[in-house]
Formats: C-alpha cells, structure tokens, sequence
C-alpha cells in the first residue's frame, strides 16, 4: 500500500518532482518527507474526530476545495516559469513546508486512514504492538522511500534539462498540477453536495 501511495500520481508526488527540478534534490527530498510529519495528526484527527461528526463529507469537502485552490496557485507558478536559473535564489524554497501543505489540504490521507488505515491499525494492535509498528514502519517506508528514490533519479538527470526542455517539463507539470487542482474541485463539491454522486 505505500509503494502504490508513494508511487500513485498526485499532488504530492509532482510537487516532489517540480521542486527537485527547481531547488534541486534537498527540496525534493523533504517535499518526500512530509508524510511523516503532517499524517501523524490526520491519523489521529481521522481517528478520534471525523468518524464522531455528523457532516464529515462536508468537512473533506471543504478541505479538497482548500487543496485544489492551493495546488491551482502551484500550477499557475509552474506555468509562468522561464527557464532554469544556475544561480542561487535569494528566498528559501520552503519545500517541506510546501510539501506539508499539500499533504495536509489533500483529502486523500484522510480517506485513507479513515477507510483504510484505521481498520488495519485496529486489527493489527489487537494481534500486538510489534504488528502495529510493523505495518506503519513498512507503510511510510515504502511511501516516503519511493518518493526519495524519485527525488534521487529526476535530480541526476537534472543536468540534461535546460533550455527549452526544461521550461516544457515545468510547463508539463503545471498543466497536471491544474488538472489536479479540478479533480480536487470536483471531488470537494461531490462530498458537499453539490455535484450528485453517479
């Protein structure tokens, strides 16, 4: 489940790309590692909130709107970009807290642990604690590791991007980032209501 996560196209995903291609492989990399420190309250706010209020597809609902407008605002920047610049830019590229973010403004995690993740978790702590950790510790091994392993391949062959392949690659990415950010609409207005579900 974490590889597929890890490896599933998505927000997070290209935001590890983009910023790997535009601050180099540390952003990239701690774009990857955000998982591990924004899930930890969506798993316990998943846990012990939403599954106890009475509108919860609002709230996802309200949270994927949120997302999408931010993943929207990334696309469009990734659009307007001009080229890869050598020099160092005088701003930090704030990638991890990009990074968090997203993670953090997608509804994805949240669906997840609530349909998915606590399930197992219940089941795993019922069988013992070390079955617990083991499946967290392979999960986010397997997600953030995938993520890091992307990092590491789009950085090395960062060299070959200048010019007009480069400008087309983060024009390519903020295209998905903007079908992204629709997806997230539509799902946002599906879960309140205002879009019927087929």
């Amino acid at each position: 489940m974490g590889l597929s996560a890890g490896l599933a196209p998505g927000p997070l995903l290209t935001l590890v790309i983009s910023e790997t291609l535009q601050h180099g492989l540390k952003a990239g990399i701690q774009v990857a590692f955000a998982p591990l420190i924004t899930d930890l309250p969506i798993i316990v706010f998943t846990l012990f909130v939403l599954s106890k209020l009475a509108h919860f597809h609002t709230i996802l609902g309200a949270i994927s709107i949120a997302g999408g407008l931010f993943i929207l605002w990334m696309g469009y920047e990734n659009i307007r970009t001009t080229g890869y610049r050598i020099t160092l830019q005088k701003a930090e590229p704030e990638s991890f807290k990009k990074g968090a973010l997203v993670n953090v403004l997608n509804p994805h995690p949240y669906l997840f642990w609530f349909s998915v993740g606590a399930p197992i978790m219940t089941k795993a702590i019922n069988q013992s604690t070390s079955a617990l950790f083991v499946f967290v510790l392979s999960f986010y091994t397997c997600l953030v590791g995938s993520k890091i392993l992307l990092a590491v391949i789009v950085g090395k062959s960062k060299s070959f991007l200048s010019g007009n392949v480069y400008i087309y690659t983060m024009r390519f990415l903020g295209l998905i980032l903007f079908v992204l950010a629709f997806a997230l609409f539509y799902d946002g207005l599906k879960l309140v209501g205002w879009i019927t579900r087929g």
